[in-house]
């Protein structure tokens, strides 16, 4: 198909989905798609509030409309699914979200059509989970009616640098001629390149490993610093000398939450388990990092004993609740395990966090969070998520919210080490 004639839906419009229909639509008609109707109201009147994007570059998307109407997307010849793939309270991956966008996209499926998923899944789950339902509730059939891609989403929030076209597309199909197909669509939009990848199982197993990989890295950075912690090393002073070799991988001690790093593992391993396969190492870093909330927090308790201030009547501030820096959103943050063990001591816990929408906090977490924190009030400090309003204000800016015999503790390593009492 020519440009004229593709028309693009994309489905679920969130941190991956919205930049890639603007994206697309400097070159096609797109139908942007999400369930969520405040979410295209407010799209409609040009507000993002995942900040990815802002009001110039979603006026500039001359090409993208927005609907929640399940109707408007019989006008659609490619759909993209880019809805969310969370996990359960039992670490079991929850394809509700994807499986409930197939629904719509069936619906509306004709022949000819092709459908395209981005969504974080196991190796297998677009042929052995998507594609019957498909067929089942459209009554066509695969590579004789419709046809089947997978491009994994490689979406960063937050980062202004690595955008939906500026990092290389991994691409695959369901035959030969709609790979190349879906190829040359995403290459018509991404200047960093593509790969085409030899089947649809191979490009879901290179996104789900892309994430286990910086997970199980991740851990071990994690159990190096509560090593050199007993050992009375500065953790960043032993990376900076160990980063001196050209093949060091410089990963960050830290919290692992999200989307992607935190999510993702359990997928491959869910997989794995049900083929017969134990991965022990995955999970195993999977377990190191869920338990680092709790490591923190035990620091700061430790320090503070140490220090001689009186636990019963102990006030402390978090800093940031994102998952990561420089970005709202919410999901699966690992700052919320800090918070709960903080609070299994009886400790008193406010938190403040300039990027973070209160009512989301409220609605996800149950969180009632700081319009401002206020001076000498607090016997610690956890600087949790590095935001750049953080490092700008400055370590003297920061510890004033703290009393004099404050313990506080830079998570992030973003300032001066003179200024932290507590580092990873």
């Amino acid at each position: 198909m020519s440009p004229g004639e593709v028309t693009i839906g994309v489905i679920g419009l969130g941190y991956v989905g919205l930049p890639l229909a603007v994206s697309f639509a400097k070159k096609y008609e797109v139908l942007g798609f999400d369930i969520n109707e405040s979410r295209i109201a407010e799209l409609a009147q040009g507000y993002d509030r995942t900040r990815e994007l802002s009001r110039e570059e979603l006026s500039a998307a001359i090409q993208l409309t927005f609907s929640g109407d399940p109707v408007s997307l019989d006008g659609v010849n490619v759909y993209i699914v880019t809805t969310p793939t969370p996990i359960d309270e039992h670490k079991t991956p929850n394809l509700g979200p994807v499986l409930a966008a197939t629904r719509s996209v069936a619906a509306s499926l004709r022949p000819g059509d092709t459908v395209i998923y981005e969504s974080t899944v196991y190796p297998g789950a677009t042929e052995e989970e998507c594609v019957p339902l498909l067929e089942e509730l459209s009554g066509l059939r695969l590579n004789k009616d419709f046809w089947v891609g997978y491009s994994p989403e490689r979406i960063n929030p937050g980062d202004k640098q690595h955008r939906f076209e500026t990092i290389t597309k991994v691409t695959s199909g369901s035959t030969d001629e709609a790979a190349n197909f879906i190829d040359a669509l995403y290459a018509s939009v991404v200047v960093a390149g593509t790969h085409k990848a030899p089947s649809i199982k191979v490009a879901e197993a290179a996104k789900v490993i892309e994430n286990t990989q910086r997970d199980v890295n991740i851990a071990l950075i994690n159990e190096l610093a509560m090593i050199f912690n007993k050992l009375e090393i500065d953790t960043q002073d032993v990376l900076e000398a160990a980063g001196t070799k050209w093949n060091f991988l410089r990963f960050q001690p830290g919290l692992v939450g999200g989307h992607c790093i935190g999510v993702d593992p359990y997928y491959l391993t869910h997989k794995a388990q049900a083929v017969g396969h134990n991965p022990e190492i995955i999970l195993a870093g999977r377990r190191l990092n869920d338990s680092m909330g709790e490591y923190v927090a035990g620091q700061l308790v430790r320090a503070m004993v140490k220090q001689g201030i009186d636990l019963r009547n102990a006030r402390i501030l978090i800093l940031g609740l994102t998952f990561k820096e420089n970005t709202p959103d919410l999901r699966n943050t690992r700052v919320v395990d800090i918070i709960d063990e903080l609070r299994s001591y009886g400790i008193e816990v406010d938190v403040y966090d300039p990027w973070v929408d209160p009512a989301e906090a409220k609605h996800e977490y149950g969180l009632e969070m700081l319009r401002e924190p206020k001076a000498d009030t607090y016997d610690g400090i956890i600087l949790a998520v590095g935001h750049r309003d953080f490092q700008i204000q400055g370590a003297a800016a920061v510890k004033r919210w703290g009393k004099k015999s404050q313990v506080f503790f830079d998570l992030k390593s973003i300032l001066p080490r003179k200024d932290s009492d507590l580092r990873l």
